[in-house]
């Protein structure tokens, strides 16, 4: 019996990697990060020792260049924004509504950086399998339904996620509250979005690990999932611990729920920064 004309990689119903015979000979690897953030995909020729990268069109370069410096930007600032709002809660520099102010405009940059991810993904060039080796682009798109795709269930849950802090931060503007209503309309939604970035951040390391756990010192895109999932799961350790006690009406304890965030926020801006230099 033959090769098989195709290998399939990745975790449960997701492929994160393909490999096929081409047509004239030689084989083609798709990878889904690289393929959807850098444009490219690996093409080893007939009796060649090893393989090479062949890039998508200019039109799908310029896009992934484009939505990747627009994300990486609002990741940046929004992680900064969050890093102050926690600063100011934890010296005491400023009152609620000037922490809530500072808290919602980094919301809205991670807003922008969740859907521009989002964005990204579905303008991404796409593989052909059995084809010959390249990348097709695509019309122009600003929404799509693909749950089936591990990039668009990451990038889509991360953008739920930040649309779900924000119902959280506009809460946190109002005043008068009872305890229960601080922990059903500021607290709970505050978990409900770190769970949210958790799990994105879990379909991203399937996605660059194709579904097993890996350690890849040298890879850019590794260290992206990793700094920023370490920011999600200090961002529940924050939420976690900003529970409003019913009994004395203070927090589990603010000195941590302030540094994870600072912290968390801090992981953000970083990730955003290595995410720079993750382009086409």
């Amino acid at each position: 019996m033959g090769q098989p004309e195709q290998r399939a990689e990745g975790a449960g119903p997701f492929t994160t990697r393909l490999t096929w015979h081409l047509p004239g000979g030689g084989t083609a690897v798709w990878e889904s990060r690289l393929a959807r953030r850098r444009g490219l995909i690996a093409v080893r020729s007939p009796g060649a020792p090893i393989s090479r990268h062949t890039s998508a069109d200019e039109i799908a370069l310029r896009r992934l260049d484009r939505l990747n410096v627009i994300a990486a930007t609002a990741f940046i600032i929004g992680g900064a924004l969050f890093a102050a709002g926690a600063a100011v809660a934890q010296f005491g520099s400023g009152d609620a509504t000037t922490c809530a102010s500072i808290y919602f405009a980094g919301g809205l940059f991670f807003n922008t950086g969740g859907y521009v991810s989002l964005l990204q993904v579905i303008n991404a060039p796409r593989h052909v399998p059995g084809g010959e080796g390249r990348l097709v682009t695509h019309g122009w798109r600003w929404w799509s339904y693909e749950p089936t795709r591990v990039d668009w269930l990451s990038t889509f849950v991360l953008f739920a996620g930040t649309l779900v802090f924000a119902v959280d931060l506009l809460d946190s503007f109002l005043q008068g509250l009872s305890v229960q209503q601080i922990n059903r309309l500021i607290w709970a939604p505050d978990v409900i979005g770190c769970l949210l970035f958790l799990i994105s951040g879990h379909l991203a390391f399937v996605e660059i690990c194709h579904g097993r756990f890996c350690l890849r010192r040298r890879s850019l895109g590794w260290w992206i999932v990793a700094v920023n999932q370490l920011g999600s799961v200090l961002f529940m350790v924050s939420a976690l611990a900003a529970f409003t006690r019913p009994a004395t009406g203070s927090l589990v304890n603010a000195d941590i729920a302030n540094w994870a965030t600072l912290t968390g926020a801090s992981c953000f801006s970083l990730g955003g920064l290595l995410q720079l230099y993750e382009r086409p």
